[in-house]
């Protein structure tokens, strides 16, 4: 097991740990001299790293995606902590856990799976639950939509993420058509499962979180769309009709032409899923961006650059009593495992969030999503 992690890294800590390469760029300093900056990362989070002496000798030793045994020391720089590497060297994946460097769902994947069944159990036998048991149970599709992140960056971004998600969205589904009786269930819970199941695909996740070929593209709306497609095609006599409303859902299901969607919703199931996709985005980006900052001392956050604005999240009075206690010693936690030292009001959902949004200045409460 790591024995520290990214987010427990302080100033001048003097720092013996095995991190993952996420990037490797070289650059030449104003003396001329050549330096390299790595981007190392763990489940908890990443850091910058520089190396200042025998570049050319190291660079010659790793390629992004290996893991490196780093001696280094924290260094603050402009805000941010940063590890000046004094040695490292290469390690082979043969003695490493990824978990302790691809950041992983909190919910159990046996549970997650529970919840599945109960769902797929609770659809009728009509086109939409055949449909949906045709690819649950096929093993090989389970195992990468169980373990595929929601997205690159921004929501969902660790392993069981898809899934984490899809689930979140179904149960949305699930109350709304407990109200809305015109509404059909089986639909709008087959879209809630299927609207980024192109992600499989899409993504890569092996070592590190990042875009296909294929994804970069075509993309997972068409691949997702795509995968419907084949799947019914195994299912004698399925009706073209029902296929046809299916993916349009997964084509609108970003709402706007300009977020990304082939088409806006135009039936009223397509409008719900736009919604609460969009909702559970929202939800879980703020309280993601809340829980990002677990010491901080006053009752607002940071700023968050997609939403352009604070968030006012008070901390409870035994929280800010730890924070008051352990801030002066160190802004960090303590031990070997990641730590909040404030308790959320709300247990976070899964969420998605818009990557190609990022930088513009949209509404909260308007259509501002994207790579749903």
């Amino acid at each position: 097991m790591k024995q520290i992690y990214v987010n427990q890294i302080g100033e001048r800590d003097q720092v013996e740990a095995v991190f993952l390469v996420r990037e490797c760029t070289q650059a030449m300093a104003r003396n001329g001299k050549p330096y390299m900056t790595l981007k190392l990362m763990d489940r908890t989070g990443e850091i910058e790293a520089r190396v200042w002496d025998r570049v050319e000798e190291w660079a010659r030793l790793f390629a992004k995606n290996d893991f490196l045994q780093i001696s280094g020391r924290g260094n603050l720089y402009m805000g941010k902590m940063q590890l000046v590497v004094q040695d490292l060297k290469k390690v082979s994946e043969d003695s490493i856990d990824l978990a302790d460097f691809m950041p992983v769902s909190k919910r159990p994947l046996v549970e997650m799976r529970g919840e599945l069944d109960e769902l797929l159990a609770s659809m009728t036998d009509g086109p939409f639950g055949e449909l949906m048991r045709a690819f649950f149970a096929d093993a090989k599709f389970f195992k990468l939509y169980s373990r595929a992140p929601a997205a690159k960056g921004m929501h969902h971004v660790f392993l069981g993420g898809l899934l984490e998600h899809s689930l979140a969205v179904a149960a949305l589904a699930c109350d709304i058509a407990k109200r809305y009786a015109q509404v059909d269930r089986d639909l709008l819970i087959a879209g809630a499962l299927m609207h980024d199941v192109g992600k499989i695909a899409e993504l890569s996740y092996e070592r590190s979180f990042d875009y296909t070929d294929e994804g970069k593209l075509i993309g997972h709306i068409v691949m997702g769309v795509e995968m419907i497609e084949e799947r019914s095609r195994t299912i004698p006599d399925f009706p073209r009709q029902q296929v046809m409303l299916l993916k349009h859902l997964l084509l609108s299901h970003h709402g706007q032409y300009e977020y990304g969607s082939p088409k806006r919703p135009k039936i009223l199931e397509a409008v719900i899923l736009s919604f609460i996709d969009d909702l559970d985005s929202k939800i879980n980006g703020i309280q993601t961006h809340i829980d990002k900052e677990p010491a901080r001392t006053g009752d607002w956050t940071g700023y968050h650059r997609l939403y352009d604005r604070y968030f006012y999240a008070p901390l409870e009075p035994q929280d800010a009593a730890i924070v008051e206690a352990t801030a002066p010693v160190a802004q960090r936690p303590q031990t070997s495992e990641p730590a909040k030292v404030y308790r959320s009001r709300n247990e976070p959902l899964g969420f998605t969030l818009g990557e190609k949004l990022a930088g513009q200045n949209l509404p909260l409460f308007g259509n501002d999503k994207k790579d749903k």
